[in-house]
Parts: C-alpha cells; sequence; structure tokens
C-alpha cells in the first residue's frame, strides 16, 4: 500500500474539486447509516465551504425525474448551475461528469454522495484505479445501513481512498487562520452548521469580543 502522508498530502482549494452525488429525495427516504437531518445539513455546509474556497463543485442526480431533485439546500448554494443527470449508477462511467472534472485541471478529487456503498463507492474506487487522489466525506454521505455505509468505508480505504468529515476539510482547506481571505465565510459557515462548535464560537464572541480578522485591507 502507498500510504497518504506528508504535507503536499493535505489538501489544498487551489488543487481541489468537489463531486455532490445523488442527494435526492429517493435516497434520503431509505438512509439508516445517519440522522437524514444531519445529512442534509453537513452536504450543504459541503457546499457552502467549496463555494467559500473557490472549489469547482459538480452536482450530479440519478434518474432525477423519478427520483427527486438534488436538495434545495445544495443547489441554492449554487443558483443555476446545471445538476448533471445520469441513467449509469457509476457516476465516474457518465463522460459528461468526468470531462466536467477533467476541466479543473485538478487532481484531489472530493466526493460525497448517497448511498455510501453504490454511489460513493463505485466512483470512489474507479477513479482510484485511474490515478486519482480520492477522498470521502463520510458525514455528508450516508447508506441504507450503518453496516452498509461502514463496510463501503473500509473497501475504499483498502482502495487508497481518504476519510473525511465536512468540517476536517474546511479546517485544511483553511489551513492557516493568518490566512483572512475566506475566515469570515467560513466562520459563518460554522455558525450556521458545526452545533456545538458554532455555538461555542458565539459563546467566545460574547464573552471575549474576539471577532475572526476579516480580510486583509
Amino acid at each position: 500500500m502507498t500510504f497518504r502522508n506528508g504535507l503536499a498530502s493535505l489538501l489544498r482549494p487551489e488543487d481541489s474539486v468537489l463531486v455532490l452525488i445523488d442527494h435526492q429525495p429517493y435516497q434520503l427516504a431509505n438512509l439508516n447509516s445517519h440522522d437524514p437531518q444531519m445529512v442534509v445539513n453537513n452536504s450543504a455546509a459541503l457546499a457552502k465551504a467549496a463555494r467559500a474556497f473557490g472549489v469547482p463543485t459538480i452536482l450530479t442526480s440519478v434518474v432525477a425525474g423519478r427520483g427527486g431533485l438534488i436538495f434545495p439546500q445544495i443547489t441554492d448554494v449554487f443558483p443555476g448551475q446545471e445538476v448533471i443527470d445520469r441513467t449509469f449508477i457509476n457516476t465516474w462511467e457518465d463522460r459528461k461528469v468526468v470531462d466536467a472534472v477533467k476541466a479543473t485541471g485538478r487532481k484531489q478529487l472530493i466526493i460525497a454522495g448517497l448511498w455510501t456503498e453504490i454511489c460513493v463507492a463505485m466512483p470512489v474506487i474507479q477513479a482510484l484505479g485511474e490515478g486519482w487522489d480520492v477522498t470521502v466525506i463520510t458525514d455528508a454521505s450516508g447508506g441504507t445501513s450503518i453496516e452498509a455505509h461502514e463496510v463501503a468505508i473500509q473497501r475504499m480505504i483498502a482502495a487508497g481512498a481518504n476519510m473525511m468529515t465536512w468540517v476536517a476539510l474546511a479546517a485544511e482547506w483553511q489551513r492557516d487562520w493568518a490566512r483572512t481571505e475566506h475566515a469570515d465565510e467560513l466562520t459563518d459557515i460554522f455558525k450556521q452548521h458545526a452545533a456545538g462548535s458554532g455555538i461555542a464560537y458565539l459563546w467566545e464572541q460574547q464573552l471575549l469580543n474576539t471577532p475572526v480578522p476579516g480580510k486583509a485591507g
């Protein structure tokens, strides 16, 4: 196994591209590995973090006419952006999606979707075999059971994938609080979506009045 370590292995916004797969009503209706409300919250937070850091984001659904439209909590983050609707269960077999990813020129591929064991695992495993550096955001994904989600994660790790949560990803993109360009947006996302961490930040503001610096100048 090739270990993924060292500074260069950490995710950088300028090298990242995000693909959000099948966050649709049909899949959500049989989501049993997570609280559905949590997955909607986390996928929206992930989308907002990508927007804040200027990370290109591809939205894709499968047979939306039957399975429903991508959650508005995601599509509202990217108003007017096309959602690529597929017939392929495996997103990475859809040339339109793959071409959109390749057009960004980036190699750090980040994926989240429903369900983990099917619509996340298949493209992740194929993309890894094609030489992509793939990260799965586990808490913006979910499966039909806890076992299905966890076994899929084990399978993808064995294939070489990296696993993260949305807060860990956002922190890795930020990397240094001296980088103030996106700090305001990031802390606002934390306040809205990071539950206890967001509330703790608001409490700190109340007690200490220590706002995160805005953009320089």
